[in-house]
């Protein structure tokens, strides 16, 4: 099969089998029909759309690896620095034009984590994990599948390993071992674009002892999947996209486009072993987990660069609006803000240029700086967004309904007193604050905010990363070379052999005399 378009993605959605969803407590007879979904849906099409546009075909696409053919970019392993640079700049690219989340992130990252450690398990272990995963990665392509990256278990009690738990299924696991495959069941909190994915890849939230053997599970399934249940996320504001006509498209603040979470329920699903690429391999889920994570960080800086870039843009046009785009201190925030988006991005581009090529082929970015760009990922869209509010003024949020706005009876005192700068119009004064509420505090403010805090891990999960990979023992040896006047010579060896400390003088010099310390008349 040829790439999808944006519309044979819609009709290969509901193709599928009926999807079992809980939205708002009933269970919905036509979930793609739901104003929710249907806008998280529309923002996945668009990247089957702009695949196609000719403007942007070549950001969007690359070259298969493993056929040749021209396929999605969010279906690629990467080949090269170029292609996780392109990563970044895509995911910018599309943060623009919808600004929220586009829901395919997940699956490209755990695409390029599960290939590279099947193949190091194989290696090792002798297994044919990475030969099986490979045929996926190939149908993945070829299909066009968005793929959910199903990883964050809901973990219960977290002072307790999984194998701790009173409830075990706190942590996704296996509960059978069947000729032909195994039956899992758990579940996956915070899935982004579940509903709206073709695939589900399972794998291990957490690294793994010995005797969790039932927690290593990396494995892949339809997502109509016989068994699967999905409870959709709320967040806040939603309701207003359920208003009807142009009411609901002003008060939604973005009406065509929206983000989708949801939890998801593994009621005693099989699995067979042909799409089985982790069984028990404890010693493997660290590492994918922390790849995926690299992976998953560096994303960040791309997608939320382009919310950012909506932002700024949302910022300098209420400015307008209020009358205010020339005053000094107005200027100076939205250079402020651009500064601060800008290092996001920097760093999102630092981490794939220094990226490096993986014993199974495709391309990993450099991890430390992965982490740094999702630790300022956690702070700085906050700063961003709080310079927004700043410039849009209270009126964001106490603005009337927009059924006030289109009541005749009152449409036109509110006309009259909710314009501002002379010149410009007042519909679209309120639309933008709407916009600004949406992005700061609403709907959009999830895809913006919360999965800038918590997207790909919490900040803890950086900085700790961030303290394993500094290598602060090199850096010790820098300043200790310098104070204690070492050799070049010295210094590497100290460097290759790993050393603690360099050698110090043979002993303490003599103490100064009370004559040497006296200050110079």
């Amino acid at each position: 099969m040829a790439m999808m378009n944006a519309q044979q993605y819609r009709e290969s959605l509901a193709k599928r089998k009926p999807l079992k969803v809980y939205l708002d407590g009933k269970l919905l007879a036509d979930p793609l029909a739901h104003p929710y979904i249907r806008t998280s849906m529309n923002t996945v099409a668009l990247t089957y759309e702009m695949a196609h546009d000719a403007e942007h075909r070549q950001l969007m696409t690359a070259k298969s690896a493993l056929t040749g053919e021209t396929i999605n970019r969010f279906c690629h392993l990467h080949q090269s620095t170029d292609d996780l640079i392109n990563k970044v700049r895509m995911q910018r690219l599309l943060g623009q034009r919808c600004g929220t989340c586009f829901q395919r992130c997940v699956g490209l990252d755990a695409l390029n984590a599960v290939f590279a450690t099947t193949f190091d398990m194989d290696k090792k272990l002798g297994t044919s994990y990475h030969a099986r995963f490979r045929k996926f990665a190939i149908a993945m392509e070829q299909n066009d599948w968005i793929v959910d990256g199903a990883m964050t278990d809901v973990k219960g009690d977290r002072s307790k390993r999984p194998a701790e738990q009173r409830d075990k299924d706190m942590y996704l696991r296996v509960v059978e071992r069947r000729a032909g495959g195994v039956v899992i069941r758990g579940a996956k909190a915070h899935q982004t674009g579940s509903i709206n994915s073709h695939m589900v890849l399972v794998m291990p939230t957490v690294s793994l002892k010995p005797d969790e053997k039932d927690y290593a599970i990396t494995c892949a399934l339809p997502s109509d999947a016989e068994g699967i249940t999905y409870i959709y996320g709320r967040q806040s504001c939603d309701e207003r996209k359920l208003g009807g006509g142009e009411a609901s498209d002003i008060d939604a603040g973005s009406p065509t486009y929206g983000g989708q979470e949801a939890l998801m329920i593994f009621d005693d699903v099989f699995v067979p072993e042909d799409m089985i690429f982790m069984n028990g391999e404890t010693e493997f889920a660290g590492p994918l987990v922390d790849i995926f994570a690299s992976y998953h960080r560096q994303s960040y800086g791309g997608c939320k660069v382009g919310n950012g870039d909506v932002a700024i843009g949302a910022a300098a046009s209420i400015a307008e609006s209020n009358g205010v785009a020339k005053a000094s201190h107005v200027k100076d925030k939205i250079v402020e803000m651009n500064h601060l988006n800008e290092t996001l991005f920097a760093c999102g581009i630092a981490c794939s240029a220094n990226g490096k090529k993986l014993p199974a082929g495709n391309f990993f970015v450099d991890a430390l700086l992965a982490n740094v760009c999702k630790q300022n990922v956690t702070r700085l869209p906050y700063e961003i967004a709080r310079i927004l509010q700043d410039i849009a003024g209270g009126l964001m949020v106490t603005l009337p309904s927009a059924k006030d706005w289109l009541n005749p009876e009152t449409s036109e005192v509110l006309k009259k007193y909710l314009a501002g700068a002379e010149g410009m119009s007042t519909y679209e004064r309120v639309r933008l604050l709407r916009l600004i509420e949406n992005l700061t505090m609403g709907r959009g403010a999830v895809a913006y905010l919360t999965e800038s805090m918590h997207g790909a891990g919490s900040p803890q999960a950086q900085r700790v990363l961030i303290s394993r990979l500094a290598n602060v023992e090199e850096k010790k040896v820098y300043a200790k070379s310098l104070a204690l006047n070492n050799s070049l010579e010295s210094v590497e060896s100290a460097i290759r052999a790993g050393l603690k400390k360099l050698r110090a003088p043979a002993k303490d010099p003599a103490p100064a005399r009370a004559a040497d310390l006296a200050p110079v008349k």
